[in-house]
């Protein structure tokens, strides 16, 4: 039974007044004093991370709006991490590229405000408000860098698209509850369930706009233009924490609306996510392999992910609905070690993110080439990673279900994909060094997350089964 209760907002509340805490202290701080403003990040991450915990099997509620039901828990849980991540990367990225500290951390802790809203949503108008929410703050995020043109122009082009992107998941909203009276999920789907409506070219319409939505935010062919601009132009520590925490909430809302409230109909709008996940997977293989600027790859990459979460959720049986969890948390830690990397490879004369750049990278930045190469793997579904894990049961899942031409486009661009995931590779340890990358100082706190983030992914791919056991406990709550 869900009880109402304020318990459900405490985790948004921990990171929104974190975020105005860190408003405060910079608005205060004297001149070329330095404060602590990543520690106080931080401290309200964590707070929100152990609130989110303490939630678990409780299913609290705030007036039926916002459920902390485990499946939202779980997503939430995900982005908080690559908070955490993010913030322990960003320091010597921040003072080397001469970003605003408090407008970067306060952006980024409302971007997370808004990302656990959509995860945990049961309201079409407050999945729009925390998609709003997150969009602006990464919108700002992507541009921080105002006398790098490549950033604004990848900030403009993110947000035109994202308003019309915007415009359309409203209609979404507002032709849903014209047809049936109310925004709630659960009303939503009792309303629907309880009529036979397939016919109906509203249902279709209504259907049809919020996917065009959600495709955007998910990265989805044809709606991808943004991805390869937008990650290139932005800082690659931010490029990092918007590749894992906008996807993460985006499919949270996704997964929970389609296969929650409009899985009556998931006979009509199945097909149409079958071609997206094919045409997804398909493009961001083949133009990720013609790339030779490693955020632009990865920005490819990102696609052809989200085409391989597609499958899941056509699918839609309880192994893939236990994938897409896994999924976008060995994804998340995946990407963060990988932006992680390059980031911290930077330096203020030169982004060092072509692939020339990491010719010979072995023999100067052991540790890093070691932990790039272990992410790179995973992202190619190489064992014993946690990306084969992950791309294992999303194929096992569409096996199960019938798709059988799903999963085989998804072995085959898999394979296709581990070729320019293996071209850095090679590039690193069998190439001599260009000299183009000078030694930057990196610091022992990012290190010490780079290790972490190699290590988690090592573990996930050789004991994957708590964190499976977890996936399965999330969805229970609400499939």
């Amino acid at each position: 039974m869900i009880s109402p209760s304020f318990n459900a907002i405490v985790p948004m509340l921990c990171a929104t007044a974190g975020a105005l805490v860190v408003m405060l202290a910079e608005s205060w701080r004297a001149r070329g004093e330095r404060m602590p403003l990543g520690v106080l990040g931080g401290i309200a991450l964590s707070a929100a991370g152990i609130a989110l915990a303490l939630l678990w099997d409780q299913q609290a509620s705030s007036f039926g709006v916002i459920v902390a039901d485990n499946f939202g828990i779980f997503v939430s849980l995900v982005v908080v991490v690559a908070g955490l991540v993010s913030i322990a990367f960003s320091s010597q990225v921040l003072d080397r590229d001469g970003i605003p500290r408090g407008e970067y951390y306060a952006l980024l802790l409302f971007a997370i405000v808004g990302m656990m809203m959509m995860a945990t949503a049961n309201d079409l108008l407050v999945v729009f408000i925390g998609l709003e929410v997150m969009s602006v703050a990464v919108y700002v995020l992507t541009g921080i860098r105002r006398d790098d043109p490549r950033g604004v122009e990848g900030a403009f082009k993110y947000f035109l698209l994202g308003a019309f992107a915007s415009a359309f998941l409203l209609y979404g909203v507002a032709f849903t509850f014209g047809l049936t009276g109310t925004t709630r999920l659960d009303g939503i789907g009792q309303f629907l369930a309880a009529r036979s409506m397939s016919s109906s070219p509203m249902v279709l319409l209504a259907m049809g706009l919020l996917l065009v939505g959600f495709a955007f935010k998910i990265s989805a062919v044809p709606f991808h233009m943004w991805t390869p601009d937008a990650y290139e132009g932005a800082p690659a520590v931010v490029t990092g924490f918007m590749s894992t925490g906008v996807k993460a909430a985006a499919f949270a809302a996704f997964t929970r609306v389609f296969l929650s409230a409009f899985e009556p109909f998931s006979a009509d709008w199945a097909p149409l996510v079958w071609y997206l996940a094919i045409a997804t997977m398909v493009l961001g293989t083949v133009v990720g392999v013609a790339q030779h600027n490693l955020k632009r790859m990865l920005a490819y990459s990102s696609i052809a992910h989200g085409g391989y979460l597609l499958v899941g959720l056509v699918a839609a049986n309880q192994v893939g609905k236990e994938a897409i969890l896994f999924y976008l948390a060995a994804y998340a830690v995946t990407n963060l070690a990988a932006f992680g990397a390059i980031a911290l490879l930077g330096t203020a004369d030169r982004a060092n993110d072509t692939l020339q750049d990491y010719r010979g990278l072995w023999q100067s930045r052991p540790m890093v080439a070691g932990v790039l190469t272990v992410a790179l793997l995973s992202l190619g579904g190489l064992p014993p990673t946690a990306g084969f894990i992950g791309k294992w049961y999303i194929f096992s899942a569409a096996v199960s279900a019938g798709y059988y031409g799903l999963a085989i486009a998804g072995v085959l661009t898999s394979v296709i994909s581990v070729f320019f995931y293996l071209r850095v590779v090679v590039m690193m340890y069998m190439t001599e060094p260009a000299g183009t990358i000078a030694p930057p100082v990196v610091s022992r706190a990012a290190l010490a997350t780079l290790a972490v983030t190699a290590a988690i992914i090592l573990y996930l791919g050789v004991l994957p089964t708590a964190l499976l056991d977890l996936a399965a406990a999330s969805i229970d709550t609400i499939f």
